[in-house]
């Protein structure tokens, strides 16, 4: 129960058909998909790779500088690729995003690996990479729709929004609908995963643990705290996100500056 198999180079150079099923079902279907795929199969390895060499050294060191600057990179990184990705540049949402996703992901972090689990040192690179890589990999991707969603309902409702601020709301006042939307669209892919977690599928951490030859009974209690503070990290980010960058979104005269 306890080997690993291991995963060879050949092995990872036919996993390639997986990506170039997916290129010709782009082809098929004039998606224009096909850069993005060979980019991302490329970064993949690159990526991966690189932080697999990293994560050896830092495990090694075992010191907390290291750890951090780990974490902080992943949040760094993470910021980059949701801004790269929401198409909005009148209203300037890189820096309240970075530190929404390092202020919530630093708190819940800690509270998981050093309170929860109850590793120590608190830092310990073994527990706090991982799961705090969990919680920025998946929350990225709630922020990413709560941003779009923010923006775009801004843009559909600028009249609406206009028409409020005239008859005296404030800017708070005139967006608060918009700001729940907002929120509610980056929380529902994790609240549909608690829902199928178990039944629909097996998430990653249970099934790495198994991999490596886990009880399965304990690798549920991992999968039941990372299932959780997933939603945590999904409610606080967004929030956090959607409430600074929705300030930088009216002016000075509280004009809407999303149009």
């Amino acid at each position: 129960m306890n080997t690993v198999i291991d995963i060879g180079p050949v092995q990872l150079v036919l996993c390639l058909v997986f990506v170039l099923a997916a290129g010709g079902a782009s082809l098929a279907h004039n998606l224009g998909l096909g850069k993005d795929l060979a980019v991302g199969t490329v970064r993949t390895f690159a990526q991966l790779f690189l932080m697999g060499y990293v994560l050896k050294f830092v495990f090694k060191l075992n010191m907390a500088a290291p750890v951090l600057g780990v974490f902080l990179l992943m949040v760094a990184a993470a910021t980059q690729i949701i801004h790269s990705r929401v198409k909005q540049r009148t209203v300037p949402f890189l820096l309240p995003t970075f530190l929404s996703m390092f202020i919530s992901y630093s708190v819940i972090s800690y509270l998981v690996v050093g309170v929860i689990v109850g590793a120590a040192p608190w830092w310990s690179p073994q527990y706090f990479i991982p799961l705090a890589g969990m919680i920025v990999g998946n929350s990225m991707t709630a922020i990413a729709v709560s941003l779009e969603r923010l923006f775009s309902e801004l843009k559909s409702k600028h009249a609406e929004v206009e028409m409020r601020l005239v008859l005296g709301a404030t800017p708070e006042e005139a967006s608060r609908e918009i700001v729940a939307d907002a929120v509610r669209a980056g929380m529902i892919p994790s609240i549909n995963s608690l829902m199928g977690v178990g039944i629909v599928f097996l998430p990653g951490m249970m099934t790495g643990q198994i991999l490596a030859g886990a009880d399965p009974l304990v690798s549920i209690r991992y999968q039941i705290v990372v299932m959780l503070m997933l939603v945590a990290a999904t409610a606080i980010g967004s929030v956090l996100v959607v409430g600074l960058v929705r300030r930088r979104c009216f002016g000075k005269a509280h004009q809407p500056l999303v149009r």
